[in-house]
């Protein structure tokens, strides 16, 4: 690479927001009770503009580590910074939830009255902070960079499952966050819709270079998305081993037959095996 484009990469690199620091992240829930240990002193540094991957067991704690980020429940010790900023800590326990970080949840959100121009001008429309032209030709334009141009004025139900999911996710982009937080968002997806959904969300990515913080139990989903995955033990969760999946950006499903996907499966494959084999034996189940 020429001096010329190293700079102007670390120039882009530097103004990106979005870096997420988890130090010695402990949550406990029932800590009069049963106590259960849901977190177990978790430490990850998320750079900005990065696709981190979480994956791990069932019940391991993944979703209440990302619902502390978004601010949904409180830590019991330990801090977790967005660009070097206290989320929450020793003296704040819960993070105040806020625009900088929307959550794109596992069974939509979507207002079902709305239209999805109309779904994704709201967040703008209540903040107030653009007029109202503005907001809805931002809207159109993002729109039609995700290939929704056609569908400003159905309505969530009046189109497919995978289309509906994209407009979640301009309406995220719309408040423009730091952190898009994904908890399993293509879970109820076909195989065929979930393929074309992954490059859908990378051709987003790529125009927006947000960071994400994407739980999911689909190793195949992890691999061709994320810059690196974070295997997490069996409850209580904490980083087990972390991959950098050192296949060039930007990608698309000829990846799938690359040696270097295949090798990247088997380690995935036998990590996660072996925590789910001890989740399984200790009892856990779904959530």
């Amino acid at each position: 690479m020429s001096a010329v484009l190293q700079k102007s990469a670390k120039a882009e690199k530097g103004a990106l927001k979005g870096a997420i620091r988890i130090e010695d992240v402990v949550k406990i829930y029932d800590p009069e009770g049963a106590a259960v240990m849901a977190v177990d002193h978790c430490s990850l540094d998320i750079p900005a503009g990065e696709i981190c991957m979480i994956v791990g067991p069932s019940g391991c704690g993944k979703t209440t580590l990302l619902n502390a980020i978004a601010g949904f429940h409180s830590i019991s010790s330990g801090k977790i910074f967005l660009d070097d900023e206290l989320l929450c800590g020793p003296e704040k326990p819960m993070a105040q939830p806020g625009s900088d970080r929307i959550v794109v949840f596992q069974n939509g959100a979507l207002f079902p009255w709305k239209s999805n121009l109309d779904n994704v001008a709201f967040g703008p429309l209540m903040q107030g902070k653009l007029g109202k032209k503005e907001i809805y030709d931002k809207a159109r334009s993002m729109m039609a960079d995700a290939g929704l141009s056609g569908t400003e004025h159905n309505f969530p139900g009046e189109v497919s499952s995978g289309l509906r999911r994209r407009v979640e996710i301009v309406r995220a982009l719309m408040n423009e966050p730091k952190v898009l937080l994904f908890d399993e968002p293509y879970r109820a997806l076909d195989s065929l819709t979930k393929s074309v959904m992954h490059e859908a969300l990378l051709e987003i990515y790529y125009k927006n270079k947000v960071t994400i913080f994407f739980i999911t139990h689909d190793l195949e989903e992890a691999i061709f998305l994320g810059h690196r995955l974070v295997i997490m033990s069996s409850r209580p969760c904490k980083p087990k081993k972390i991959i950098d999946v050192d296949i060039p950006h930007p990608r698309d499903y000829s990846v799938l037959t690359s040696t270097r996907y295949r090798q990247l499966m088997d380690e995935t494959i036998e990590l996660v095996h072996e925590e789910a084999k001890k989740a399984f034996s200790a009892g856990e189940k779904e959530g």
